[in-house]
């Protein structure tokens, strides 16, 4: 999976499409993103002995494929490339080739 958490995107289908926002957590394994302010959804918390029961507005995971990065020179999507710059792997997007 090309992006990672703290990544500027752009939602680039479905309901929320052209929304941009920034990563806030990534999850490989499901090949899903967090995004910032996209697909807020309310959780119902049960009470313990702690704290009261309570309604949680926050942020669903959305599929990877739905959005794409934000290219930092262009500030338009882009999708990102790897190179090797001496001995470390680098994100590059392949819009500008700039690096991620």
């Amino acid at each position: 999976m090309k992006i990672k958490k703290g990544d500027e995107v752009v939602v680039i289908s479905g309901k929320y499409k052209g929304v941009k926002g920034k990563v806030l957590q990534a999850r490989p394994s499901e090949s899903r993103v967090v995004v910032e302010g996209v697909n807020r959804h309310k959780w119902h918390i049960k009470p313990t002995q702690e704290q009261p029961g309570h309604i949680v507005d926050r942020e669903a995971p959305i599929h990877v494929s739905n959005v794409a990065l934000i290219d930092p020179k262009t500030k338009k999507a882009t999708r990102a490339g790897y190179e090797m710059k001496g001995d470390k792997k680098v994100r590059v997007s392949k819009k500008s080739g700039s690096e991620i």
